[in-house]
């Protein structure tokens, strides 16, 4: 057959290709492997203690229980759309999550959530922060996932930001002989240039040689909740631009809700997490970041789930909180809903009586399609598998690991059994490599 492109024309082409190609592979290696925890707590750093996690925990199975003592009631009290058959498999799974593991990642805030305070006052509460992390560290009552939120490394804050910083793991790992607690990072604020980012990695950096910390182990999450993170000076977006400058340490990245929508003028009775300004920009993280393995997480409904009356109460007085707190459950459940549905399978909770929805709108979301998803990943292993095996060329292998990824999150969160995710025909050894791809390499290898 002839052909037109000579050799050596075709070697250069092909070199070009593969710079560019292995470039485009190095920053986008695809989806973690790792759990993606589904939400985030954030608390006043004068407030944690070794136990925290413990009775958040316990706090948000007491409201669970009170305000929606069956299924009937939580199905109401969210608003769910769905048949009592599923709205009670949701109850049963909540209850159960809720006692094994309500909460699942916590930041320590010395940010919003702390304020402007003397720098004496800061400087101690760093100080007693670390050493409530090191006393949980060895009593094992740290959430799975934990961290610290210092303040912004803008021009005003900057000093006080590292220093605190600097306390706190200097302090730690003093306390711990060099350890970090399990699936731990810091988070960067009111991010505004490459070079707050460059700053937090040199800090890492000088802590690890200073301190018995492993080289590398610090990592970080990025906030998301100015405009210069949706648009740089040059009209660009400048996320991706961000988690390079982190070195291989950025985890995760996180919208600041209220912030951002300060920042566009919102008034404070629209600031929302389905305002269409945050979807912009959401969608913006979406696109920046999508297949470069770091988690995004969306912000926080700012109506806590709190009843106005406290003490010994009356029947009229338990029926106004129990109103007041479904109401605060339906616009949180709302609001996790229109994230699920935008991909966004992580946000903020700051209550106790939050997370009860937090994981009945996530179960929802996932059961709701389960006995669907089940039939298409069947057919699609199977048509894939056949397609392999007669030396057809398969090419929706982002669609398969599509449909894998629902049952890995689902799995991951509670939402789905083991069994549920058996039934599609996967094996257990299947399933432990996360991979759709590794999965078809073993079938085709098989036969």
């Amino acid at each position: 057959m002839k052909t037109s492109i000579d050799q050596s024309k075709l070697n250069y082409i092909n070199e070009k290709l593969s710079i560019g190609n292995n470039a485009h592979a190095k920053t986008h290696p695809g989806e973690s492997e790792a759990r993606q925890p589904v939400h985030t707590v954030y608390g006043g750093a004068h407030l944690f203690k070794a136990n925290t996690a413990v009775r958040i925990s316990e706090l948000a199975l007491k409201g669970f229980k009170e305000f929606a003592p069956n299924a009937e009631v939580f199905r109401s009290g969210l608003g769910m759309d769905c048949s009592s058959e599923l709205a009670k498999k949701v109850y049963d799974r909540v209850e159960k999550k809720l006692k094994d593991e309500a909460l699942e990642d916590f930041r320590i805030d010395f940010e919003d959530g702390f304020g402007a305070r003397p720098d004496e006052e800061e400087d101690e509460t760093a100080l007693a922060a670390a050493t409530e992390v090191a006393k949980g560290m060895r009593e094992g009552t740290l959430p799975p996932y934990l961290g610290i939120r210092v303040k912004t490394l803008s021009e005003e804050h900057k000093n006080r930001g590292i220093r605190t910083l600097d306390l706190f793991i200097t302090t730690l790992s003093e306390l711990s002989d060099g350890k970090l607690p399990d699936n731990f990072c810091v988070v960067l604020p009111k991010i505004t240039s490459r070079e707050q980012v460059t700053a937090m990695v040199d800090c890492f950096e000088a802590l690890e040689e200073n301190t018995q910390l492993a080289p590398g182990s610090l990592k970080m999450e990025l906030m998301v909740e100015t405009p210069e993170t949706i648009l740089g000076p040059k009209g660009e977006c400048p996320m991706l631009e961000f988690v390079e400058a982190g070195k291989g340490r950025v985890r995760g990245a996180h919208f600041g809700t209220y912030d951002f929508t300060a920042c566009m003028n919102i008034t404070a009775k629209y600031q929302a997490m389905d305002h269409g300004t945050c979807d912009f920009a959401k969608n913006f993280m979406k696109v920046s970041l999508a297949g470069t393995g770091v988690w995004l997480s969306d912000g926080a409904t700012n109506v806590m789930p709190v009843g106005p009356h406290k003490g010994d109460l009356t029947e009229e007085q338990e029926r106004e909180n129990e109103e007041v707190v479904h109401a605060a459950w339906k616009l949180s459940y709302g609001h996790i809903r229109h994230s699920l549905k935008n991909g966004f399978y992580q946000g903020w909770d700051l209550h106790p009586v939050q997370i009860p929805v937090r994981y009945g709108a996530l179960y929802t979301f996932f059961l709701e399609g389960l006995e669907e998803t089940q039939a298409r990943l069947k057919q699609f292993m199977e048509a894939a598998a056949k397609a392999t095996l007669t030396g057809a060329i398969f090419d929706d292998a982002a669609t398969g690991q599509g449909l894998l990824n629902y049952f890995l999150r689902g799995l991951n969160c509670g939402a789905i059994e083991l069994d549920d995710v058996l039934a599609t025909g996967l094996t257990l050894e299947e399933i432990r490599t996360r991979s759709f791809a590794k999965i078809l390499k073993m079938r085709t290898d098989q036969n």
